[in-house]
């Protein structure tokens, strides 16, 4: 399919875009990786990140920052071809936890200080991981 490069893009048209790199008729190398192929790059990217940060270049950063959520909607469209999960199940995992995770500002806790919410969120990260707060 024939795209035109345009100005800016919407979420659901970047993970049309990988689905279709991925697909049949895409792009030999994007078809053939894996979770584990991708490791790498995942690792490259994040540290690229970090180096933008570092020397505080907002240009690169903003890239760099698109490199590491190309990684994730690539992993996330290896899982649903594989039928394991979605991006949207990434997307509402994550808004679950951070609201988890947060009850000083989405229940009725309150903490005075970033330290304390801090130690709030590895105090709930830590019953999650015991199995004191279900998924939904």
């Amino acid at each position: 399919m024939k795209r035109e490069l345009k100005e800016r893009y919407s979420f659901q048209e970047l993970l049309d875009i990988v689905a279709e790199l991925r697909s049949e008729d895409g792009c030999p190398w994007d078809r053939v990786q894996t979770y584990e192929s991708l490791k790498k790059c995942l690792s490259d990217e994040a540290q690229e990140v970090l180096d933008a940060v570092d020397r505080q270049d907002i240009p690169n950063l903003q890239e760099e920052l698109g490199d590491v959520l190309l990684q994730v909607i690539f992993y996330a469209d290896i899982a649903r071809e594989k039928g394991q999960f979605t991006i949207d199940d990434v997307m509402s995992g994550l808004g679950r936890k951070l609201i988890r995770r947060h009850p000083h500002v989405f229940g009725d806790l309150k903490v005075e200080s970033p330290e304390e919410a801090l130690n709030l969120w590895r105090k709930v990260k830590a019953e999650e991981k015991a199995g004191k707060f279900g998924e939904l």
